[in-house]
């Protein structure tokens, strides 16, 4: 036993107390006559005898008593089962808990982040005398910077909000040894982490470090298995959204629960009105696909939601999605020699989703290049001077380039430019125009990533008839598409940031009918939807960067994020027309807003520049999450881990006390004192001679 005030034995110098009550007695002997002298010597004998032993009696019930109190105000303690090697050092408790997403889950109709609040307010009460006590949420805010006291810290936890931020255990472990350094690099850390240990966000268990004298204990917070549904992502049936058309959206929904989710009924929002519903079955652990059709009056940007109803998990219950309806590609044709029947113009010029512009190559403004999405060079003979090295930046800028050659190309011109954007083993094939030279060009390459949405899967089953072309140029290249013979009748390849196609062939009819095939139209509009640089439909919180088309915008500009109340202004820089945005944490806004899922304008100066929608991570969604026996068998062989079953398992707070600050005993030495006190009354009032 051992006491935590020992100067207070001091104390027990107040047995001397009763001693000297009963050795000096001063009261007065009264005299009383008798006739029988004799008879009154043995009545003498007896009661001296028996009121000796009566005082002695009450003389060491008073001394008990003053012990017993005296140990108690001294806090007796049994020694703790584990114990710090080096008691001489300071001890700092710190506290981390997890505040992320997936805490919202319940257990007792309780969510996991309020159980874990009450418990940690009881801990508080065992350090109450301790002004070395910090506490850790996923935010890393300021606040979480501070060692306090244990006061402090339950005014903190009457605030506590969940945070969109889920960070990995080891990053955390890293956190609070650092914190506890700045505060005191000789002290020894204490480490609490109440968790529901959710597998997906907590890393690599592994990379927690410890010294030989930190100590480390793990509080599982965790109940039944629950169930939880979410959007694990949403595509586009197809690259362009008109508006007073049919559209189909696709939405992948997963189970991240062992059990069954049957008839899942799903809605469709689009501009906050319901336009679409489906129901998915979808089996434990598995995925399912649902798909919307959904029709926009008007072109630009529209606002799309997906959402149902699944409880307890409700953060990923809807999913939010911007949708561009109808947008404006820029086309420039530029030329020698045009087709004679113009059939660049006559695709591009004839449809409100195209911005087409169109120059003789000989004398167009090269400055017009950086201005546009898709560059079309047809029948040009000679690709040199500024033309050549405007086309070259273009490329490697982003931009997107059709190559069409010229019937009549100048060989060393040609060598010079295609070589240059990685053109490989080109060569002129010089013979006269006929039409015994064509060759067929095989139909398309299903598993091509490009021909993704082309044709529909009947038409490509359909078609019999393909169309024949006569080339007048080789190359080594993978073709997008090939003449029957293997050779390549058109190619892409990166140049830079943008993308080159070359055709081996003038689209004249005197060359083959492409220009006039079914081919011809989707395979040019699916290289202008390629060349718009398309954004994400959604963002997520957990990416680290946004970046964002912003043509035109001048290098000092200060774009900022509003949605609804909250305005940011996230930390941006412009590179080469790219906006990069850094997306703050929840503990970086201001007047402890919050960054929840949703549509956020991208505002210059007032003005609403973008619409984007972000949400949650889906790590956030997943359901597995470590048990104590993986927790101990992490941390197998390590004597200063400790892991406890559940939080609500037992007494945790008791638990905790009594293996590691050691068994109080100071309320037992209380009930000590009643007794003796109890014992000295009936002694006093019973015990009669």
């Amino acid at each position: 036993m051992q006491f935590l005030y020992p100067s207070v034995l001091w104390g027990l110098l107040a047995m001397a107390v009763p001693v000297i009550i009963h050795l000096f007695n001063f009261r007065r002997a009264k005299k009383v006559f008798f006739t029988n002298v004799k008879f009154l010597k043995a009545v003498e004998t007896e009661t001296s005898s028996f009121r000796k032993l009566k005082q002695w009696l009450i003389m060491a019930a008073r001394m008990a008593f003053v012990a017993a109190l005296v140990c108690a105000f001294a806090q007796p303690i049994l020694p703790a089962k584990n114990t710090v090697n080096d008691v001489s050092r300071p001890t700092v408790n710190s506290i981390y808990i997890d505040n992320s997403l997936s805490m919202q889950n319940t257990m007792e109709n309780q969510r996991y982040l309020d159980l874990a609040v009450i418990k940690i307010d009881e801990l508080l009460t065992l350090f109450k005398q301790s002004p070395t006590v910090q506490l850790l949420t996923n935010d890393f805010t300021a606040d979480d910077q501070v060692v306090t006291n244990a006061a402090r810290i339950k005014d903190r936890l009457t605030t506590l909000q969940f945070s969109t931020n889920a960070r990995p255990l080891s990053d955390v472990s890293r956190r609070q040894s650092s914190l506890v350094e700045k505060h005191n690099a000789n002290a020894i850390i204490q480490r609490f982490l109440f968790s529901d240990f959710q597998k997906s966000t907590a890393g690599n268990l592994k990379d927690i470090k410890l010294d030989s004298t930190e100590k480390l204990f793990l509080v599982p917070v965790r109940g039944e298995a629950t169930q939880n549904v979410f959007v694990d992502s949403v595509w586009l049936a197809s690259p362009f959204i008109r508006e007073m058309q049919n559209n189909i959206v696709y939405a992948q929904l997963r189970n991240a629960g062992d059990k069954t989710v049957e008839k899942l009924p799903i809605q469709l929002y689009i501009d906050d009105a319901q336009s679409s519903t489906a129901s998915v079955d979808i089996a434990p652990n598995g995925s399912a696909i649902a798909s919307f059709n959904f029709t926009v009056r008007d072109r630009g940007v529209h606002r799309g939601k997906i959402t149902f109803d699944d409880q307890p998990i409700t953060f990923d219950n809807d999913y939010f999605f911007v949708i561009n309806a109808s947008p404006t590609v820029n086309v420039l044709h530029l030329y020698q020699e045009r087709s004679s029947a113009n059939y660049i113009e006559k695709l591009y010029n004839n449809d409100s989703l195209f911005n087409y512009r169109s120059n003789n190559a000989l004398n167009a403004d090269v400055g017009l290049i950086k201005s546009t999405d898709l560059l079309i060079l047809e029948s040009v003979e000679r690709i040199e001077g500024s033309l050549k090295s405007s086309v070259e930046d273009f490329l490697r800028a982003g931009g997107n380039v059709v190559f069409i050659p010229s019937s009549n190309p100048n060989e060393v011109s040609y060598q010079s430019f295609l070589s240059g954007v990685g053109v490989q083993g080109f060569s002129l094939l010089k013979s006269p125009v006929q039409e015994q030279s064509r060759l067929p060009i095989s139909e398309l390459d299903k598993s091509n990533p490009f021909f993704d949405d082309v044709f529909e899967r009947t038409t490509l089953r359909a078609t019999v008839e393909v169309p024949s072309m006569q080339p007048v140029l080789t190359w080594s290249a993978t073709p997008l598409l090939s003449f029957r013979n293997q050779r390549v009748f058109m190619s892409q390849n990166s140049v830079g940031a943008g993308t080159f196609y070359l055709l081996a062939s003038p689209l004249d009819s005197k060359y083959g009918n492409f220009a006039e095939h079914s081919f011809y139209v989707p395979t040019f509009v699916k290289v202008a939807a390629r060349s718009t640089k398309p954004e994400p439909s959604a963002y997520s919180f957990s990416q680290r960067l946004i970046r964002l088309n912003t043509p035109n915008v001048p290098k000092n500009a200060v774009f900022k994020l509003k949605n609804g109340t909250t305005e940011i202004i996230p930390l941006q820089r412009i590179q080469n027309n790219t906006l990069i945005m850094e997306l703050p944490k929840s503990a970086e806004l201001p007047d402890n807003q919050q960054l929840e899922s949703g549509y956020y304008e991208l505002t210059l100066d007032g003005k609403t520049e973008r619409l984007i929608a972000l949400n949650h991570e889906n790590s956030e969604s997943e359901m597995a999450f470590y048990s104590p026996e993986e927790l101990r068998k992490a941390f197998a062989g390590n004597p200063n881990v400790t892991v406890f079953d559940n939080l609500l398992d037992g007494d945790f707070v008791q638990s905790f006390a009594d293996n590691n600050l050691g068994k109080s005993l100071w309320k037992y030495f209380i009930y000590a004192a009643l007794a003796f006190l109890l014992i000295e009354i009936l002694l006093v009032r019973f015990l009669k001679g």
